[in-house]
């Protein structure tokens, strides 16, 4: 132990670091397993009290910076999200941000995961890229005239502003052929300022509906939105007043202050609720065309394709050859090599 301890102090890559901690879990998983062999009256391992999103950013921040990181560095957590069950954390180390993972009830941090099947295809000397860049299109059963689409988020999810990016493109393309509709879902994983963000774009789409997409696009560019205002050229005094209006009828911060609605330990946004209790939102993002949940690729290519195939009688739009890379998670302009059907639920 004295001899790991002192490689931990050294001025090690966050890899290296990765991997050592890694290789302690699985000797410790192994280790266990080993003295309880055989012993009947042994309890099994049971996980314990579900820890909040706060509690959990507060421990692994602790974790890391006593643990793992070293010569005056800082980490620390920029985003949790919920992801196979356990939390999924983005620990920003002033070099790059690395996604790990903790159980739910805060005992055990896995500083990585492993992607099999990259993995796999990475030892087999194969390359992915050409195959993930573009999930297949995804083909929808209720058609008509005009295509319904709804897409559900939350708007500082970063799986819902990788959609939102995709998504941009597909409608400048196909204008007024769709009815869209970006509506969010009725709880908020990303706090208060999660709640004021969705109640401003909420007002910018419903009454000032022609700068709406030229906001979004800004914003989803570096979250800066007192600049995205001004950049769309948002009249703020008819958007106070929509906020104003729509907070006080669905008491969004009244019962963020009150700790009202919450749903579990995020608070509700009961804006648009009825349209998600309707579809059984559970996570965003969630898209719904003509009524029917889709899964699709998040890359504009696939989207256009999806919401083509809810026509009757597709226009020529339809034919248009948009971007098949997938867009980063979160803010910014970047691609993915690969895409993702991650949520924040």
């Amino acid at each position: 132990m004295k001899k790991m301890t002192s490689i931990l102090k050294q001025k090690k890559t966050w890899t290296t670091l990765l991997v050592i901690v890694a290789v302690l879990i699985v000797l410790g998983l192994i280790t266990s397993s080993s003295l309880h062999k055989g012993d009947k009256t042994a309890s099994a391992a049971k996980p314990g009290k579900t820890i909040s999103t706060d509690e959990a950013k507060t421990k692994a921040e602790d974790f890391v910076n006593k643990f793992l990181m070293s010569g005056g560095s800082k980490a620390t957590i920029k985003d949790i999200t919920t992801e196979y069950g356990l939390y999924k954390l983005s620990v920003d180390i002033t070099s790059s941000v690395v996604e790990s993972y903790m159980t739910k009830d805060g005992k055990l941090f896995f500083p990585q995961a492993l992607n099999i099947d990259e993995v796999s295809a990475a030892k087999a000397g194969t390359d992915t890229t050409a195959d993930t860049a573009a999930q297949p299109s995804a083909t929808v059963t209720k058609k008509s005239d005009k295509p319904v689409v709804e897409l559900f988020v939350m708007s500082y999810c970063p799986y819902g502003t990788q959609i939102e990016k995709g998504m941009l493109p597909v409608l400048s393309t196909l204008g007024n052929k769709i009815d869209f509709q970006l509506k969010f879902c009725s709880y908020a994983m990303h706090g208060q300022k999660e709640l004021a963000e969705n109640l401003t774009q909420y007002c910018i789409q419903k009454e000032q509906t022609a700068k709406f997409d030229t906001y979004l696009s800004c914003f989803l560019e570096a979250s800066d939105s007192a600049s995205c205002l001004d950049k769309a050229g948002v009249n703020k005094t008819t958007l106070n007043s929509c906020v104003t209006k729509t907070d006080t009828e669905f008491k969004v911060m009244a019962n963020f202050t009150s700790n009202v609605g919450f749903q579990g330990s995020y608070p509700g946004f009961d804006v648009e609720k009825a349209d998600n209790t309707k579809y059984g939102v559970a996570g965003s993002p969630t898209l719904i065309i003509n009524g029917e949940e889709i899964q699709s690729g998040r890359d504009s290519a696939s989207l256009l394709a999806t919401i083509c195939s809810a026509f009757n009688n597709p226009p020529a739009e339809c034919s248009a050859k948009l971007s098949s890379a997938s867009p980063s998670a979160g803010f910014g302009t970047g691609t993915d090599s690969a895409a993702s059907a991650a949520a924040c639920q």
